[in-house]
């Protein structure tokens, strides 16, 4: 891509400091606030400043007040800033932009190369990167002035965008909340006084998965992960694969047919329950287990009542709001769930579906919008990039000058190395 008059293509470290983080002993971590803030990578990330949580006695790498957090393990490209020295793992780099260049600028490129990383921008998706890596990305500077001035702009188109998006995801929001009440509604309006039986009495097979990480492909077999869970239905818009050898050894316990109902049960989408569907020949991932039912429920009625309010209370009751929620096989057999006919089951299924679809419709032009405002971010950010969001000012002083100041600089500030001594004759 060629660039504007003005600008220089670079390496990222010719105008950054890069600082590899590295992790200390397990001993020295803690969550009592003793020492610095520690990370180790992504998971504790805000939109823009990351939280304590973890904490380091003994740090081995620091990053400054202001340094750009870079994760640097799956996931590969999110970004945080740091508000104040703090430790970091081997899973971030620190940033630090050198001269006057201003780090919103540095930021920004990392937003815009982050669906590379991610795999969205070119379909291979990184699992780690190297400090090597990192320092020989190619980085478009721009002169001085013209960084204040994208920077300024991009400021003010996201400032509009970020507002439709919240009000978006106000939207989501209320139609997670009517998905709920639908739910609340039918069963205890329909169900109060049916017989309630054990899940492992209405079921034929209750099985869960693999405990080990699945050896995932290129291409191969169809692998499901609980990212392809949904209340009521699964996604399969992002698919992954395993080897047939692997397959086989995941479908051992049972073989994934058509309506099997699967549950989450395990991480920061628990309680999730979906239908497998027709012509899809799949199997298990990790986190999630697989039911079967008999001839006293339908699997859309029981998908429905494991998603509604009432289950929902019982798995935090189970779960304790811990950190890392998850809920035993054992619990989930016990779970009590009222049992109609088969013919009010229908027609409490027929009720709730019909509610049910209109928010489903509404919910895909939300998710329809949030992907549009997200793809509208990255074409600002290319834009930004390729020198094509603002004008350029042929009185700038060119980016190669800003170049040369931080490479003197650099030079400075390097210390001389001292003349070897001579040895004294003997």
């Amino acid at each position: 891509m060629e660039l504007p008059q003005g600008w220089v293509n670079c390496n990222l470290s010719d105008v950054n400091e890069i600082i590899a983080g590295q992790s200390p002993e397990s001993k020295y971590y803690n969550e009592n606030g003793d020492g610095l803030p520690f990370f180790q990578g992504k998971t504790d990330f805000g939109h823009l400043y990351p939280t304590n949580r973890i904490y380091c006695t003994v740090p081995k790498k620091l990053a400054e007040s202001g340094d750009i957090l870079l994760s640097v393990r799956a996931p590969v490209g999110p970004t945080n800033l740091s508000r104040k020295t703090v430790a970091i793992g081997r899973g971030i780099h620190a940033i630090r932009p050198l001269g006057d260049i201003l780090t919103s600028y540095v930021l920004y490129y990392f937003k815009q190369i982050e669906p590379v990383f991610s795999g969205t921008g070119t379909g291979t998706t990184f699992s780690a990167v190297t400090v090597d890596d990192v320092k020989n990305l190619k980085f478009p500077l721009s002169p001085l002035a013209e960084q204040q001035r994208i920077v300024k702009k991009i400021d003010a188109l996201f400032s509009k965008l970020d507002k439709g998006v919240e009000m978006l995801q106000i939207i989501h929001r209320q139609l997670q909340t009517y998905r709920q009440a639908v739910l609340k509604w039918a069963f205890e309006e329909h169900c109060t006084n049916a017989p309630t039986y054990q899940l492992k009495t209405l079921c034929t097979h209750i099985v869960d998965c693999l405990h080990s990480t699945p050896k995932w492909t290129e291409s191969g077999k169809l692998c499901l992960r609980t990212t392809n869970f949904r209340k009521g239905y699964l996604d399969l818009a992002e698919k992954n694969y395993v080897s047939l050898e692997t397959f086989n050894e995941r479908i051992r316990r049972l073989k994934p047919e058509k309506d099997d109902v699967l549950y989450s049960r395990e991480g920061a989408i628990l309680g999730l329950a979906c239908l497998i569907p027709d012509n899809v020949e799949l199997c298990l991932g990790q986190r999630m287990m697989m039911m079967r039912t008999n001839d006293k429920m339908s699997p859309r009625f029981l998908m429905h009542y494991l998603n509604s309010p009432m289950i929902e209370i019982i798995v935090k009751k189970k779960t304790g709001g811990t950190a890392s929620p998850h809920i035993n096989i054992r619990d989930i057999k016990l779970f009590e769930i009222p049992t109609p006919t088969l013919d009010e089951q229908m027609q409490i299924i027929a009720d709730i579906e019909s509610r049910l679809s209109v928010c489903d419709k509404l919910e895909a032009l939300v998710d329809e919008n949030l992907a549009k405002a997200n793809a509208l971010r990255q074409s600002i950010l290319k834009k930004a990039f390729a020198g094509q969001l603002v004008p350029q000012d042929p009185t700038d002083e060119p980016a190669e000058k800003l170049l040369e100041h931080i490479k003197a600089e650099r030079q400075a500030a390097t210390p001389t190395s001292k003349p070897a001594r001579r040895k004294k004759n003997a």
